[in-house]
């Protein structure tokens, strides 16, 4: 049930180019209104003060709607900046704890994708496969770190076996991959599940190691090593929810398979996914407890990626986006087409049936991952996007606005999207929310996304004036990583162009999902 490539080949890397303004001695962000990401509420005007990619001072300069007290402001040093952000809010960064960076089937090139996210405030992802190859990644990892790209933070899960030319049989050599993947710099491991003696030596040597791990419980293995098994013997993480059900189910052991299933039948595996989580043990109920509180008790994380799946619901929602038209490459737009070959294209006879049941699935999901966090689980946003309908960047902010529909308050839906996948990562002392002490990467923007998370989208939210005119607002204007000031309207802006030029290079235009008119 995978919707992540694992052996796709290399994509073109981004361009080494100096697009950022910045770094600065001293960076001063002035007058804005702070959502730190703590569970704080939102306060300002404050000042934040920056010395060398370090959070030095958040000072608090005046109250709403009261001129500011100059004589509390920081003052700015020789050779420093200033940047006005009064009326504006500053959040952390966000983190994408499940980033495919680009990939060949989908002729997505590392610049295309690392705009988008960072064209929405994304500063920091994970890479669960690196499907371009651990060296291509930890290349472009490097390069990010040393600012000498336009891209986020890069931590690199690659997926068990990734380089291996023989079968891996024995403990001993599952042990021994672990190892070697580790000596070559990668950050973690993405598993899809092993048999239980494999799994069991690889999760224990990871953890021997000091790295992280995460889980897509898929369905060739699932029937005998659960979500449950993977966190008692040392798994990080978990993506997706597969693995969850099944731990979960009272009168069965499998998932119930028509008996014309065939795995390798894209829509029999999505279909039938649709119809998974009611088999499982009804919500708050004794067996539905004591799997919740033995995860939360391992400090287990779930990254639930809801916006991959949600075309399964909604079909014709996902595939006439409004973004699809200016920021989706033509390469990828064909991708996502309905397809016996392509990986997530399921869609052979989509229809009412199955978009029911997974609303119903979604509804039942929902339920599990709000009351995770409630009891006081780690939720974390993850995209998944270059599939299904989901692009780069957009996916995540809908991810955002899932985990809301999921019960979760917006301040909560921050925190998971920020300080839980800083925690999840290991990195909760360098980023995730903004305090004195952390790393200089943050989102600037125009409006309150509490009160309406899609002005987050790039493409902004529709609002009538008080003059009765529909306009566009939103969007980030400003993502700061390393203390490096990005305008994120110019990346998104440098997307349209890379879209629009393949597309007069390929005569290509979008009417329908999957016709091409030549002009």
């Amino acid at each position: 049930m995978s919707t992540c490539a694992t052996a796709q080949g290399p994509v073109e890397k981004a361009p080494i180019i100096q697009e950022g303004d910045g770094p600065y001695s001293q960076l001063i962000i002035r007058g804005a209104t702070l959502i730190n990401s703590t569970g704080a509420p939102p306060i300002g005007p404050v000042d934040i003060v920056i010395e060398d990619n370090i959070i030095k001072r958040v000072q608090t300069v005046g109250y709403p709607g009261v001129a500011i007290d100059s004589a509390r402001r920081p003052k700015l040093k020789e050779g420093g900046k200033e940047l006005d952000a009064e009326g504006k809010y500053v959040l952390p960064g966000f983190v994408d704890m499940h980033g495919h960076i680009g990939g060949r089937w989908q002729g997505a090139d590392a610049e295309y994708v690392f705009k988008l996210w960072m064209g929405h405030g994304i500063t920091t992802i994970r890479d669960p496969s690196c499907g371009n190859g651990l060296d291509w990644v930890l290349d472009q990892k490097r390069l990010s770190a040393e600012n000498k790209i336009t891209a986020p933070r890069i931590k690199a899960y690659t997926v068990f076996g990734q380089g291996s030319y023989d079968p891996i049989s024995t403990p001993e050599q599952a042990r021994e991959w672990v190892r070697t993947n580790a000596k070559n710099g990668a950050d973690g491991i993405k598993f899809f599940g092993l048999p239980p003696k494999l799994f069991a030596a690889a999760l224990d040597e990871n953890k021997k190691l000091g790295l992280r791990s995460a889980c897509h419980h898929a369905q060739m293995e699932v029937g005998r090593w659960n979500v449950v098994n993977s966190a008692e013997a040392g798994l990080t993480s978990m993506e997706h929810w597969y693995g969850l059900p099944e731990a979960l189910f009272e009168n069965q052991t499998l998932q119930n398979y028509p008996l014309d299933y065939n795995y390798q039948n894209e829509q029999h595996r999505f279909g039938e996914a649709g119809r998974l989580w009611k088999q499982a043990a009804e919500p708050y109920s004794d067996h539905w407890n004591a799997v919740m509180d033995q995860l939360i008790s391992m400090d287990f994380t779930i990254d639930p990626t809801f916006n991959i799946y949600e075309a399964s619901r909604d079909l014709m929602r996902a595939r006439r986006a409004e973004w699809h038209e200016e920021y989706t490459i033509p390469s990828l737009w064909r991708f996502y087409q309905p397809s016996k070959i392509s990986h997530g294209s399921y869609w052979h006879f989509w229809g009412t049936e199955e978009e029911v049941d997974w609303r119903k699935n979604y509804q039942l999901w929902m339920t599990f991952i709000n009351e995770y966090k409630n009891r006081g689980g780690r939720v974390t946003a993850g995209s998944d996007s270059g599939f299904i309908f989901q692009l780069y960047g957009f996916g995540y902010i809908r991810e955002l606005e899932l985990l809301r529909e999921a019960g979760f308050h917006p301040l909560e839906v921050v925190r998971s999207a920020t300080l839980y996948g800083a925690e999840a990562l290991g990195m909760d002392d360098e980023i995730g929310s903004v305090e004195v002490g952390k790393k200089a990467d943050l989102i600037i923007i125009d409006e309150n996304p509490l009160q309406n998370l899609k002005v987050l989208y790039g493409t902004g939210a529709i609002k009538l004036t008080d003059d009765n005119e529909v306009v566009r607002v939103g969007g980030v204007r400003y993502t700061i990583k390393d203390g490096v000031i990005y305008d994120a309207k110019q990346l998104l802006e440098d997307v349209r162009q890379i879209v629009k030029e393949q597309k007069i290079d390929e005569n290509f235009e979008i009417l329908q999902p999957g016709i091409k008119k030549k002009t």
